[in-house]
């Protein structure tokens, strides 16, 4: 059995440097290879390395990151390789693990590990995390659990988590759902089961884009976005998905001019719907043929909706 490692570069492969005034890329992927090698002891699985990138992942474009999603497909077609292990940037990590969840399909784990803390930090967390996920990934308990993000020993699904503070090294939670899981030592273990949802689509509809809802705001870049071409619009809405009553109007212009809209909320956890009458509430804009994201946050909802878009 093999679990293939790749590695994409952030903060678990930076370390501090003093001429460059800052942390700088340090660690390649066998460089984690023989740090794992070293500390984990009998049992480890074989595993396999390569490099994507590496990049930090905010830096991330949306061809560099459906190319990591194809290469992340041709490799778990290979009757050798029984999980996937990803070191990524915490930045974008949530996303990339949701469209992996969301568009490769099988029942292979793909598992997503970073570190808050620099490898030259005391404490540094990044080969501890790095070791768990390869635990994972390696776990027959993982298998058809989809792509999984795994953190302070805590198994998150692709869906449900979320990074929560600029800083801490527990940021990434499940606000709604919690974990699914734990490493303990050497052991997986997984307290609940979801069903994965899969989208077949060949391509991902670049020209999306993302708007939060404040009080007051006006119609202007949502307007601007339909003249530049976009094909589809995400809308993080007040509370279970409204707008203010001026928004009704470009919304119902830009779905005649063809553009998806898609509403989610900008609460951290909650369902889009609402028993409102008033103008502007979710039934305005279920009338309007909106689609509606529940359980997602705005970047995940974007990625779904440019899947969707990338079956046309």
């Amino acid at each position: 059995m093999t679990i293939h490692l790749i590695a994409t570069g952030g903060t678990i492969a930076m370390a501090h440097d003093e001429k460059a005034g800052g942390a700088v890329l340090s660690l390649r992927g066998v460089d984690f290879l023989g740090q794992i090698i070293s500390q984990a002891g009998p049992g480890l699985p074989q595993v396999s390395v390569e490099e994507y990138g590496p990049l930090p992942s905010s830096h991330f474009t949306v061809e560099h990151l459906w190319g990591l999603r194809e290469r992340v497909a041709e490799i778990l077609k290979n009757p050798t390789v029984e999980g996937i292990v990803l070191t990524h940037g915490t930045d974008t990590l949530e996303e990339t693990a949701y469209l992996l969840d969301l568009t490769v399909p099988g029942d292979k784990p793909i598992v997503l590990t970073g570190a808050m803390r620099l490898a030259s930090d005391p404490g540094y967390e990044g080969i501890a995390n790095l070791l768990a996920a390869v635990r994972v990934a390696a776990s027959r308990e993982a298998r058809g659990l989809g792509a999984l993000v795994v953190m302070n020993d805590e198994i998150h699904a692709a869906r449900d988590v979320t990074k929560t503070h600029s800083q801490s090294t527990d940021t990434f939670q499940s606000p709604v759902w919690g974990p699914l899981g734990r490493v303990e030592a050497e052991r997986v273990v997984i307290a609940r089961r979801m069903e994965r949802d899969i989208i077949p689509c060949p391509r991902l509809e670049p020209r999306v884009y993302l708007f939060k809802l404040a009080v007051g705001m006006d119609t202007e870049l949502l307007r601007y976005a339909v003249r530049l071409g976009a094909r589809g619009i995400v809308i993080e809405a007040f509370g279970g998905g409204r707008v203010p009553p001026w928004w009704l109007k470009a919304i119902q212009e830009a779905l005649a001019q063809g553009v998806t809209v898609m509403i989610t909320t900008r609460c951290v956890s909650g369902p889009i719907y609402d028993r409102y009458s008033y103008t502007g509430a979710y039934h305005d804009l279920q009338r309007l043929g909106c689609l509606f994201a529940d359980g997602l946050n705005g970047p995940k909802a974007r990625l779904r909706l440019m899947a969707l878009l990338g079956m046309r």
